[in-house]
């Protein structure tokens, strides 16, 4: 699956897009495999509560199972204007 980042989550990570090939069952599960690869990984993921997540472009919870997913996206959440 792909995983993608935007905004200060990818300044964080250092890169645009992951592709993973291991299969968590839930976003969450996702997110501690990614935390685990390495600091700047668990500094993006470091605070949940400011980002929000997408599954194949539906926004999702982070306990929302990833079943056939093609692609998990994390973002801040935005700001109209």
């Amino acid at each position: 699956m792909d995983v993608l980042y935007f905004a200060w989550v990818r300044e964080r990570v250092g890169h645009p897009k992951d592709r993973i090939e291991t299969n968590p069952a839930t976003v969450m599960e996702l997110v501690e495999d990614l935390r685990a690869r390495e600091p700047r990984y668990e500094a993006a993921f470091s605070d949940l509560a400011a980002l929000r997540v997408a599954i194949d472009q539906e926004l999702a919870d982070f306990d929302a199972p990833l079943n056939g997913a093609r692609e998990v996206a994390f973002f801040p959440p935005m700001t109209g204007g």
